[in-house]
């Protein structure tokens, strides 16, 4: 009886290995299709943020500048020059006016280019009777412009 039994249960076994097909080669591609075009309008949603993902680094970037540069002006008693530029936060200038009182570095790292792979621009002075200005240029690195070309300044909220 016993090997009855198992011959039985070893029929109903093949059986039910025979029964699941599994899916075809057309289900599976259109199941990749499906995925692919959903990933893909996902992309296309996060992509529209990047321009201004940029813009956001780029004002955080000159808003840090700008309190890097004060700390300077406390040790210092005077603002780097243009020739020395936002590089004096991270090095002590070693061209005339060497700060005496220079206790950097100012930043936590070397000073980045702006997100767009441009310079900052630093000029003293700066505009409206400011003592400094610090510029990114924006997405198209000229003056002027709008949206992702307009320009990021240090004056401008």
């Amino acid at each position: 009886m016993n090997k009855l039994y198992i011959t039985a249960r070893q029929s109903r076994f093949r059986r039910l290995l025979q029964d699941q097909g599994g899916w075809t080669f057309i289900e599976t591609i259109i199941v990749i299709g499906i995925i692919l075009i959903l990933t893909s309008s996902v992309g296309f949603v996060g992509y529209k943020y990047l321009d201004k993902a940029k813009q956001v680094t780029a004002r955080n970037q000159v808003d840090t500048f700008v309190i890097a540069l004060n700390n300077y002006l406390f040790d210092a008693q005077e603002f780097p020059s243009e020739e020395q530029g936002l590089n004096a936060l991270w090095t002590k200038p070693s061209f005339s006016p060497v700060p005496e009182g220079w206790d950097g570095p100012y930043l936590d790292k070397p000073v980045p280019d702006d997100p767009w792979g441009n310079e900052y621009e630093y000029q003293v002075p700066g505009p409206h009777g400011l003592p400094f200005g610090i510029i990114s240029y924006g997405a198209d690195g000229a003056k002027g412009g709008e949206g992702k070309n307009g320009d990021i300044c240090s004056w401008e909220n």
